[in-house]
């Protein structure tokens, strides 16, 4: 079954540069850009209006089957429960392995449409929709040619964390000797995804990515914990990593916080992308 059509905001002006931000469980692309775009900075413009050379482009996941709500709904994989994401965690892996390959078709497209050039091209996503575009961070080695300009993460959480930090104990990962090494060798593995040759200045492209990760500590649906834990793990594997938390954000703290968050988040993308 196909993924349905991408929602697009075209830029007010010259095309230079392109967003991809993937939705949370039980949302859509028309519905996130929508929200996204009535969140105001502090000098009351939303984040179209900040980057008006933009392309925003929203991806809608498929309908998969909720294994605990018992009904099919928008989601990139499912999960049994987001308080212990390592919880039944095999039933993760189909959905965020058909959804991972989707996004970096997505990806690959985009970065043709700005004539190959990846570094203008930021990816990201809310909830759900982090955990698997970070999925397809890890995954882009040996398909995107260079690195991307930036990833963009909002109250969420990485898949698959435990059985990292398990990788990273067994390997020794860290060490001065094995700069990438978990990325090159280990990590596909996880996601059972088909192998690849990867070069080492691939990895190297892709770990140097800046990143941008935004959590509520009051977030009621994706543990705090969580962000503090992704965090953790992508440190580890190399990636540079800004951190923002802040309280008191729409929907029980899951959303970004108006207007510092924003803020937050025009700061990175100018300090990468212009």
């Amino acid at each position: 079954m196909s993924f349905p059509p991408l929602h697009i905001v075209e830029p007010n002006g010259a095309h230079m540069h392109t967003i991809i931000l993937l939705h949370g469980r039980s949302s859509n692309g028309v519905e996130f850009a929508k929200d996204l775009f009535d969140s105001k900075s502090s000098e009351t413009k939303n984040l179209a209006a900040h980057f008006p050379g933009c392309r925003w482009v929203f991806p809608t996941s498929r309908d998969l089957w909720s294994s605990v709500f018992k009904e099919e709904l928008t989601a990139w994989f499912d999960v049994y429960s987001l308080s212990d994401p390592s919880e039944q965690q095999e039933l993760q892996l189909d959905g965020l392995r058909e959804s991972t390959r989707y996004i970096l078709d997505v990806l690959g497209r985009e970065i043709n449409l700005l004539g190959g050039k990846s570094e203008k091209v930021v990816l990201g996503g809310i909830s759900q929709g982090m955990a698997t575009a970070l999925w397809a961070l890890l995954c882009s080695r040996g398909r995107v040619d260079g690195r991307i300009g930036a990833f963009l993460g909002m109250c969420g959480w990485l898949p698959l964390a435990d059985k990292m930090e398990d990788l990273q104990l067994s390997e020794g990962h860290g060490t001065a000797e094995t700069p990438g090494s978990l990325v090159s060798k280990s990590l596909p593995g996880l996601l059972r995804c088909e192998e690849i040759e990867v070069s080492v200045a691939e990895t190297k492209a892709m770990l140097s990515t800046p990143m941008l990760l935004l959590h509520g500590t009051d977030d009621a649906w994706v543990d705090f914990e969580l962000g503090r834990q992704a965090r953790r793990n992508l440190t580890k594997l190399g990636l540079k990593v800004e951190w923002k938390e802040y309280t008191g954000a729409e929907n029980e703290g899951h959303w970004i916080k108006e207007p510092e968050g924003i803020d937050a988040i025009v700061a990175f993308l100018e300090a990468y992308l212009l």
